[in-house]
């Protein structure tokens, strides 16, 4: 049976490559620290670390483990939050994964102001992370509901799928940049002028997508900036430094400085799923997956940004709000 006080000694040790210094952090003295992560390894038949005069370091194998021992490490915690919680007669709290784009586009707030409005004190705790780790989580129940920029496979056992947006891509100009006063813009006219890439963070190849998507339209953009999410592209645009893509949802309201106009020729978009696991264990799951899907019901199935977008019609302030008072967000993973 695995000691959980003994698996937080070896994710300690871990992340310190010192047994000095992690037993500081874990208030212990090194010795007993030393014969527990032993006492691990016999448990287990398993070498963990490479020890050497200089410094410890995990082998191969106890790279595997870590990354095993750190998602159960969470899951006992959160188990032991709803257990308190559940004890005290209350719902239990949300685990809810995300992408970036589903604050971007408004409909992880609009979701949670509804929740808010029909529950305000439950616990909300957002991790913002790679759809496959949000997959994992959910598989193994650290996560209660994933709004994923990408599907899981369709014949995944487990998890059961959505579309939430396909919000197409509008180009955004400077407002006296001679490309805004053109009567119709065509991939020529893109040539060489100077972008601003919007990065994403989750995607190492985004940089490559980008540039290969453009170049399938037409065009070969020269990458001047990357913007780390769109509303600093648009700020960049105004400044007069380039081009950009933003999705239409981004684009409810005039910039100033930017002049907004649509490509009928360019087939980008950004697209978002709800992801959850297909059996569901506590009510307050269900409830919550079924207000996010709602906004894909009313406006038709999901699939048209214009009719998505009038039901999820989000300022940027009210962004802020997703993981302000009553929520917090977390940053170790939830798988």
């Amino acid at each position: 049976m695995l000691d959980l006080r003994q698996l937080r000694y070896f994710v300690t040790v871990a992340e310190t490559e010192h047994v000095g210094r992690a037993a500081e952090r874990l208030h212990i003295s090194q010795s007993p620290l030393s014969r527990q992560i032993a006492q691990l390894e016999k448990t287990l038949g398993l070498t963990l670390f490479e020890r050497s005069q200089q410094r410890i370091r995990l082998t191969a194998d106890g790279r595997v483990f870590l990354s095993e021992a750190r998602a159960l490490l969470l899951h006992a915690d959160r188990l032991e939050n709803l257990g308190r919680r559940l004890g005290r007669g209350e719902e239990g709290g949300l685990c809810i994964g995300y992408a970036a784009d589903a604050m971007h586009t408004g409909v992880l707030p609009r979701a949670l102001r509804e929740l808010h409005d029909e529950r305000p004190g439950i616990h909300v705790a957002l991790y913002n992370h790679p759809a496959a780790e949000q997959f994992e989580g959910l598989r193994r129940r650290s996560l209660d509901i994933a709004l994923v920029s990408e599907p899981p496979a369709e014949d995944d056992p487990d998890l059961r799928a959505a579309p939430l947006l396909d919000d197409p891509l509008l180009l955004a100009v400077p407002s006296g940049h001679p490309v805004a006063d053109l009567t119709e813009i065509t991939p020529a006219d893109l040539e060489g002028l100077p972008w601003i890439a919007v990065e994403n963070s989750r995607r190492p190849a985004w940089r490559d997508e980008f540039i290969a998507a453009c170049a399938a339209s037409g065009f070969a953009p020269d990458v001047r900036l990357e913007a780390a999410e769109p509303l600093t592209a648009l700020g960049l645009v105004a400044s007069g430094l380039g081009l950009a893509l933003v999705q239409r949802n981004m684009l409810r309201g005039e910039a100033a400085g930017v002049t907004v106009r649509e490509l009928p020729w360019l087939d980008m978009s950004v697209r978002l799923w709800a992801v959850w696991h297909r059996v569901d264990l506590r009510a307050v799951v269900a409830s919550f997956r079924e207000t996010v899907l709602a906004a894909r019901e009313e406006a038709g199935g999901g699939t048209k940004a214009e009719a998505v977008g009038e039901r999820l019609d989000v300022a940027v302030g009210e962004r802020k709000g997703a993981s302000g008072t009553g929520h917090r967000e977390e940053t170790d993973p939830p798988a």
